[in-house]
């Protein structure tokens, strides 16, 4: 007797959708996008005193789950965060779906989709802990570091949207690459100080007046320092990095992101002193960390340009595609 075949109901969907490699890409970078967006909006409910603006999770309160008259402005601030998380979603199901679907079958782009979900859905649940929590910092930075990691792997997902499926082959010697690691774990650091700076800053995502949300007991100038130390280091190794790409003759790609790289720093770095002597207005820590999000996905998509992948081209014809067995 035949074998049944395993069908699954995204078997079933790849049989009558074939996305074009146009498509996978469009896909991968709206999750993207989003994960940008998330990051931002976050930060707006903080900036906005209306991280408690719902007063629990999952729930708005305890008696509704959204909010009431009663929450004001600073509830719709909050409900609409996490109603985006469902926009969210649905950005990252498409990469997904798409991934699945193409021919030929893009089993790492979706095993980077799915990573993407189950960020979404672990970060909503820290989301929820830092409300129940009454915004305890850090648990607040966590929650941020978390949202940048989905923002790594969906950058991996773009980027690897755009390449074939065969290994990875280098373009540049080992110890250049290993440069461009060390400037991605700087940016890292440097991302990661920030959210530090936040937790013993002047924005605990509440009213002024409410001084029941605790700090982090470090001293924030102190803190700032260090913060600016870790910049000047990442726009150091940013300018060295460059020098070295020109000397050995890196590819163009590379060089137009490392230049890319310097130039957020360094308008990361004014926005950073302004806000610093502004005593720290809403609008540009705003501004700031949207630009933390913009450099890190410019520091993680250098090493990705010293490198390529063969193989069977995404966008390859119709008629050169193999027919995949259904399978899960």
């Amino acid at each position: 007797m035949d074998a049944v075949p395993n069908t699954t109901p995204f078997s079933l969907l790849a049989e009558r959708w074939q996305p074009s490699a146009a498509m996978v890409k469009r896909a991968a970078f709206a999750a993207l996008v989003m994960s940008v967006v998330i990051v931002v909006t976050g930060g707006a409910v903080r900036l906005t005193a209306s991280g408690l603006g719902c007063t629990t999770w999952p729930r708005c309160t305890d008696e509704s789950l959204t909010p009431t008259a009663e929450m004001g402005f600073h509830g719709v601030v909050e409900f609409t965060n996490r109603m985006l998380t469902y926009v969210l979603s649905a950005a990252v199901g498409w990469a997904i779906l798409a991934a699945r679907c193409s021919r030929p079958r893009r089993r790492g782009l979706t095993k980077l989709g799915w990573a993407q979900f189950w960020l979404v859905m672990s970060n909503a649940v820290l989301g929820g802990i830092t409300v129940l929590t009454g915004l305890n910092p850090y648990t607040v930075a966590l929650h941020l570091i978390a949202a940048m990691g989905l923002v790594w792997v969906a950058t991996l997902m773009w980027e690897r949207s755009k390449e074939g499926d065969g290994p990875a082959r280098p373009l540049v010697a080992e110890p250049i690459r290993r440069l461009s690691q060390v400037l991605v774990v700087a940016i890292g650091l440097l991302v990661a100080a920030g959210t530090l700076v936040t937790g013993a800053g002047h924005h605990p995502g509440t009213p002024k007046d409410n001084k029941m949300v605790p700090r982090i007991p470090l001293d924030y100038d102190r803190l700032a320092q260090a913060h600016a130390d870790l910049a000047f280091v990442s726009i150091g190794l940013s300018i060295a990095v460059i020098f070295v790409f020109a000397a050995v003759k890196a590819p163009p790609a590379a060089k137009a992101r490392a230049r890319e790289l310097l130039i957020g720093l360094l308008l990361q770095a004014v926005i950073g002193f302004a806000q610093y002597f502004t005593d720290v207005p809403e609008i540009l820590v705003g501004l700031h960390m949207l630009g933390a999000t913009l450099i890190w996905i410019a520091a993680l998509r250098i090493p990705l340009a010293l490198r390529t992948r063969e193989g069977a081209p995404a966008d390859a014809p119709a008629a050169a595609r193999t027919p995949e067995p259904a399978a899960a």
